[in-house]
């Protein structure tokens, strides 16, 4: 261990003013990932607007039924993405570089096995996914056609996850940005010229997200090469076999693949009730979950940079620093969804027309936009909590509070959708976005006494005295 992590042992990790925390630090961070995060759900708006100027809203549903499919894929392997985070985090404030480079090999070997994995087992995987989600005919052939293009770049998909997750715990926001930039301005791109230029449709966005995924694997290998070299970092075989830190990692990434899939389930339930609902009511549904991820990845900014920074502060033992991180990117986090809510609210009629062309998906998008623009306000605290209990890899609260919440929204949606049809549906995930964040903030004291038991003890010797 360095000199670096045993600085945050004494004296100075505790004395007011130490090594604090400011708006910069936390922008620092927090831009380029909101810049980065920003692009991903713009290849959203992309897919829809491109699809949305052919007419038939057959060619959204597909698509929202195949990005579907592919979030409750990808997303349960979302651990690479998260859990990598919190380690790194945790082992850059310490200043161990042996763990630094371990936990990136653990992830990488993991999200090679688990894409090939996927492409293995494609066949069963699509007839089960399209027997669970039901849409007209036209709108699964879509989603079929794009499930069987896609497919083939899982393996890419969890590699850029695990790279993305290690620089963001690094501190590298600048490189994930350049990671993210690549992918989904390559996607962008090719979505327009296949689409638009030579009018391959549902097929066009597939090869877009496919080819970018595969540039954007290789780019992240290159760069993780840099760093490694340049910071001095060597996989040492017996780390990464360390029976302890196996146990952790396994640990730390099952309880976040649970919390994950229990999010994507939510969000694939309301997908698969829209559907339900006939076509329009799920092409404007798409449109409108389309502007809640938008939302979502600005305010994932923020949550990253609590990652960064708790992990860190936690690694390097530091009561203070962790404290600013928590409430300077809380801060920005809860102006950010304000600010989000009130664009939806007022300009969302707007950004509607310019996501279809159809009338009726217009106006049915219409009638359900007070939702659309509430989610951001009432699941700010979510996204934010989420990011706190990352960086300081507390993933058991996050899996347990997220269980209780996935209830309560399916409770709330038996409840809510017979009498109020898709507004009850709606009302029902405003509702587990709030849980979310309430239920993860009861347990917020208990991490803090569990991630700083020498602070707790000198409280109480203080009242004591």
């Amino acid at each position: 261990m360095t000199s670096r992590a045993a600085a945050g042992d004494g004296p100075e990790a505790d004395r007011p003013g130490a090594d604090r925390l400011g708006h910069a630090h936390v922008l620092a961070i927090a831009v380029p990932i909101v810049l980065a995060n920003v692009t991903t759900p713009l290849i959203g708006l992309v897919d829809t607007a491109v699809l949305g100027q052919l007419g038939d809203p057959h060619y959204i549903g597909g698509i929202a039924i195949g990005a579907m499919i592919f979030n409750l894929l990808y997303w349960a392997f979302g651990f690479l993405r998260m859990g990598t985070t919190g380690l790194t985090a945790q082992a850059e404030g310490g200043g161990d570089t042996s763990a630094i480079g371990a936990t990136l090999l653990r992830a990488l070997l993991i999200a090679a096995i688990a894409g090939t994995l996927l492409i293995i087992f494609q066949l069963p995987i699509s007839a089960i996914s399209f027997a669970l989600v039901k849409g007209s005919q036209a709108v699964e052939a879509s989603a079929a056609a794009y499930f069987d293009i896609r497919i083939w770049g899982a393996p890419a998909a969890l590699v850029n996850f695990a790279f993305l997750g290690w620089f963001i715990g690094m501190g590298r926001a600048r490189t994930a940005l350049v990671l993210q930039l690549l992918l989904n301005g390559t996607n962008a791109i090719l979505d327009a010229w296949f689409v638009l230029g030579l009018g391959l449709a549902v097929e066009g966005v597939a090869y877009a997200t496919l080819i970018s995924q595969l540039v954007a694997a290789a780019a992240g290998v290159w760069l993780g090469v840099r760093v490694m070299k340049s910071r001095g970092i060597r996989f040492h075989m017996p780390r990464i076999l360390h029976a302890e830190e196996i146990r952790r990692t396994i640990a730390v990434n099952g309880d976040i693949m649970i919390r994950t899939i229990s999010v994507v389930f939510a969000f694939t339930w309301f997908t698969a009730k829209s559907a339900e609902a006939g076509d329009v009511v799920l092409a404007a549904n798409a449109v409108l979950l389309t502007l809640t991820y938008t939302a979502a990845y600005f305010l994932d900014g923020f949550a990253f940079a609590a990652e960064t920074l708790v992990g860190q502060a936690i690694g390097a033992k530091r009561i203070a620093r962790f404290r600013d991180a928590v409430r300077l990117s809380t801060l920005w986090a809860v102006v950010l969804s304000t600010l989000a809510g009130a664009v939806f609210w007022f300009g969302g009629g707007v950004i509607i027309d310019i996501l279809t062309v159809n009338e009726e998906v217009r106006a049915s998008a219409r009638d359900y936009l007070v939702w659309a623009a509430l989610v951001p306000v009432t699941g700010v605290m979510a996204y934010q909590l989420d990011g706190i209990f990352i960086g300081a890899t507390r993933t058991a609260d996050m899996r347990n509070m997220m269980l209780l919440s996935l209830a309560a929204f399916l409770v709330a949606w038996m409840a809510l959708t017979p009498a109020y049809g898709n507004h009850g549906l709606w009302a029902a995930l405003v509702i587990f976005m709030s849980l979310r964040g309430l239920t993860l903030g009861l347990r917020y004291p208990a991490l803090v006494r569990a991630a700083f038991p020498a602070s707790r003890a000198q409280t109480i010797r203080a009242g004591h005295s």
